[in-house]
Parts: C-alpha cells; structure tokens; sequence
C-alpha cells in the first residue's frame, strides 16, 4: 500500500480497522457494503482516491446488459469478443461478473430493474442497448454504468464506442487514394452507427469533390450476413451496364464483404482484377476465396478492456466531467484492393465558395 495513503486518519474518522480500510482501498472483495461506502466517502473527501493506481477495483459485483445474439459467437462475434475483453479486463480483480440479456430497443424494463436494485450489482455496463429509457433509468439509479456502442443522448452516462463516422471517412478515402472514383458502399443501415459510418463516407466525398448519388453509390442490405449482401451484389451487377460497374466495393462488414465476392465471382468478374473489395471490420476473415482482405479493423477487443478502464476512473473519481471516448479503427492492406490510375484532370463537384 502507498505510505502517502492515509490510512490511519481513515480509520479514525469512519471508527473502523486499519485492516478494513486497508481491504477496501486494496479492493478486497471480504468487507460489507456499508464499510466499504464509508471508507470510500472518507477517502474521497480527503481526496485519497486521487492518489490510488487505477489497477484496483473498488467494487465486487458488474452485471453486463446486452442482446441475446452477443452471447453467442456465432450469432455476433463483435459482441461476443467486446464481453470477453470484459472478463478479461476483470480477472486480475475479485469482481463478480453476471450477464443479462436486453432487447436494444423496448427493452424488458422490469427485468433491468430487478437485476440493477439486486445487492450483488454494484456497477453496470450496456453493450448496444439503445432503448433511452433503460439509459434514463441507469442514470436516475444512481449506480456506475458504461454504455459500450450506444449513447445516451441526454448525456448523463459515459460511454465508449469505435469512432465510426471517423472509419467511414477513412475507409472511402483510403480507396480514393488507391485511385477508385466509382466506388460501390454495401451497408446494412439497421443501427445509427451505421448511419455514422455512412456520414462518414459522404465527407470523403466531399473532401474529394466527388458527387455521392445514392442510385448507383450506395447499395442497403437487411442485415450483415453473407446471403442478403450476395443477394444485393447479383441483382445490382444484373442491372448494372458492364461501363457503368464500380471499380471498388466497400462493404460494412467481413461477411458482407463475402457475400460480394461471392456475387462477383459468380458473374464472372475477378477480385481485384476488376473489382476491387474493401471491409470495415476485419477481425473476422483474413481472406476470401483465398484473396487476402483489405480492411479497416474497427476495435473490438479493446472496447471491453477500455470500458473497464473508465469504469475505473468513475469508481476513483465520481465527479469527474462525463464523456464519450471514441476508439479509431486500423488499417489491414492486403490483395483485395489495387491501385488505379486515375485522370490528371478532375472536375469540381463544388462550383460554389463557401459563403455564396
């Protein structure tokens, strides 16, 4: 223990051991609750907590709130890697993690509330739960809790999540540098984050002066598996003249970048030969029919290790400022994208200044 904690003068002013103060600041598991919350009023007020490393835990109980399919590997394994990264982030700590599952929107209500007033529940964290009326309850409770890939837009939770609006941008501008001006986005728009994402991608078109015409820029599909994306790629490319194709398709995710070459190479066209593909997401598959994929890595991982990470820093210092920290993604070039020329000569989409 740091000899600049003042243990002793804890102990005095809460009437408890030096061994029971020395337990709670420790994050030692064997003290009660009401102990534990008159240590850590003491210590905050003599502002001792500022002074603890952040590699201690001051609670023993987390529940994780999410949706059924993130429990489930096979069903997302984006999520099902981010609630690992938790219990990973908490083994070195005597914490007891417990799950539940929660529609992300219209959310069970009575069950959420059941398992936040248990004793046992200490701190929570929602993974992709945008119902805000579960996020207005978690705040009115009074409980630490970290919103992981959502947002409470009243902004009275933390929360942390990939920058997507950022990795939209980045990926679209990464094909333009590679020279492709036509370029195929093949997005599943079911969450705001996609949207973002989609935001993201109208900048680099802009930055580029590049128009984005929905009609034949942008291609939706209803979910992120491989056989809607396939499904959306055949009847686009069956539509589409052989002179107008895309050069380069950005797909929003690793199995709906399969389900593209999977349409392409049906239709007789080669990747990247003659057309180029790109993911956002990249943790999932390497490569494609053997073609090494280029992605953006969006952060996965590191969402759930980071979330404990703040929730840390909210059980050290409760009345710090709350905030939203965005995780950039990283960029994985391999074989599925080739670098084109492209015209010396490029028209300016933006005719206009800025101010008229």
């Amino acid at each position: 223990m740091n000899g600049k904690l003042k243990i002793r003068e804890i102990a005095a002013q809460t009437g408890l051991s030096i061994s029971t103060v020395s337990r709670v600041l420790s994050g030692k598991s064997n003290t009660s609750e009401a102990a534990k919350q008159r240590v850590l009023a003491s210590a905050r007020q003599q502002g001792v907590l500022d002074e603890i490393s952040t590699g201690r835990m001051l609670l023993n109980g987390l529940v994780v709130f999410a949706p059924q399919r993130a429990f489930d590997v096979r069903s997302d394994i984006f999520y099902y890697k981010v609630i690992q990264g938790i219990a990973q982030a908490l083994e070195p700590h005597e914490v007891r993690l417990r799950y539940c599952c929660l529609e992300e929107n219209d959310s069970d209500v009575s069950l959420f509330l059941q398992k936040m007033n248990e004793p046992a529940t200490e701190a929570a964290m929602l993974i992709g739960i945008d119902d805000p009326y579960i996020h207005s309850l978690a705040a009115d409770l009074g409980k630490p809790c970290i919103l992981i890939n959502c947002r409470d837009r009243k902004m009275r939770l933390p929360g942390i999540a990939p920058d997507h609006q950022t990795i939209g941008e980045f990926s679209a501008n990464y094909l333009f540098e590679q020279g492709h001006r036509h370029v195929l986005h093949l997005l599943c728009l079911r969450r705001y984050t996609m949207e973002l994402r989609l935001a993201g991608i109208r900048e680099a078109y802009q930055a580029h002066n590049l128009p984005f015409n929905s009609d034949d820029t942008l291609l939706t599909a209803p979910s992120f598996g491989a056989a809607d994306a396939e499904l959306a790629v055949a009847q686009f490319l069956e539509h589409c003249p052989a002179e107008h194709r895309p050069t380069a398709i950005l797909a929003g995710g690793d199995y709906m970048a399969v389900g593209a070459v999977n349409a392409l190479l049906k239709a007789g066209l080669r990747v990247p030969q003659d057309i180029s593909v790109m993911s956002m997401d990249g943790f999932n598959l390497a490569a494609i029919h053997d073609i090494p994929l280029t992605s953006v890595h969006v952060p996965r991982d590191e969402l759930g290790e980071e979330a404990v990470r703040m929730l840390q820093r909210r059980l050290m210092q409760p009345n710090t400022p709350l905030g939203n920290l965005l995780l950039n993604g990283t960029l994985v070039a391999r074989d599925s994208v080739r670098r084109i020329r492209t015209s010396q000569n490029q028209a300016l989409v933006q005719k206009d200044g800025v101010y008229g």
